[in-house]
C-alpha cells in the first residue's frame, strides 16, 4: 500500500493538492481544522513510502503556518490563531507532498492525452520543468569546473559574494542556451504547425487512479463535512 502512491498518474497526484486547496476554505473552526489535518496525516502515514519527505514539507509549511497564527494572535484574535495556522497546513502541505512524486515527463503525457492540453504548450512546459529540476546538477558541474581551475569560493565574504554572482550568471547563461536549443528542436519537430501529434508514451487510466482520485476528493471534503456536522 505504501508504494501505491508512486503508481498513481500525475494528474491524480495534483488532484490531492487542488482538493486540499478547495477544502481549506471550509476550515473556519477548530474541529474542522483538526479533522482535516488529522485526515491528511493518517493518509500520509498509510500511503507514502517514507516519512522523511512529508516531514520536511510539513516543517517548511509549518513556518508559514506559525507566522500566520502568530499574526492572528498579535492582532488580538487569539482564539482564531490555531485555526488560521492549521488552515495554512491544510492548504499547502498535501500539495507540496504530492508535487514531490510528480514526474514532469509523465505529467506532460497525461495533460496532453487525458486533459487534451495544447501540444506545444505542454511540451514547452515539461521542458521547462525538466530544466528547473536539472539546475542543481548544473550548479554542481559549474562548481567542480571552477574548483579545478582554482576559482573556488574562499572564506572572504566579498570573494564569496562575487563567486555566487559569477556562478549565478553562468547558470543563467547555460539556461538560456538550453532554452534556445529546446526551441529549435521543437520547431524542427513541427510543434509550431502540426495539428495531429502522436506521443511516445501511453497515458493509461487505471483502477488505482480512480481510487486515488476518489480519495483526493474525500480528503478535500473532510473539512466542509465536519463544519456542517458541528
Amino acid at each position: 500500500m505504501r508504494a501505491g502512491v508512486q503508481r498513481l498518474n500525475p494528474v491524480v497526484l495534483l488532484a490531492f493538492g487542488f482538493a486540499s486547496l478547495a477544502g481549506s476554505f471550509a476550515v473556519r473552526d477548530l474541529p474542522a481544522a483538526l479533522a482535516a489535518t488529522t485526515a491528511y496525516a493518517v493518509a500520509a502515514l498509510l500511503l507514502l513510502p517514507s516519512w522523511r519527505y512529508p516531514v520536511a514539507c510539513l516543517a517548511l509549511c509549518g513556518v508559514s503556518a506559525g507566522l500566520v497564527g502568530y499574526s492572528a494572535w498579535r492582532l488580538g484574535n487569539g482564539d482564531h490563531a490555531p485555526v488560521a495556522a492549521l488552515r495554512i497546513l491544510v492548504l499547502a502541505w498535501p500539495g507540496a507532498v504530492a508535487v514531490g512524486f510528480v514526474d514532469p515527463a509523465r505529467l506532460g503525457d497525461y495533460v496532453a492525452q487525458r486533459l487534451h492540453g495544447p501540444d506545444r504548450f505542454v511540451a514547452a512546459f515539461v521542458a521547462a520543468l525538466q530544466r528547473v529540476s536539472g539546475l542543481t546538477g548544473t550548479w554542481q558541474q559549474l562548481a567542480r569546473v571552477r574548483r579545478v581551475r582554482g576559482l573556488g569560493p574562499t572564506r572572504n565574504p566579498v570573494t564569496a559574494l562575487r563567486y555566487a554572482g559569477s556562478m549565478t550568471f553562468a547558470l543563467l547563461a547555460d539556461a538560456l542556451r538550453g532554452a534556445s536549443r529546446t526551441s529549435v528542436a521543437m520547431d524542427a519537430r513541427g510543434f509550431a504547425t502540426a495539428h495531429d501529434r502522436t506521443w511516445a508514451e501511453p497515458a493509461p487510466w487505471t483502477r488505482a487512479d480512480t481510487v486515488g482520485l476518489a480519495l483526493a476528493v474525500a480528503l478535500g471534503a473532510v473539512a466542509p463535512v465536519t463544519m456542517l456536522l458541528t
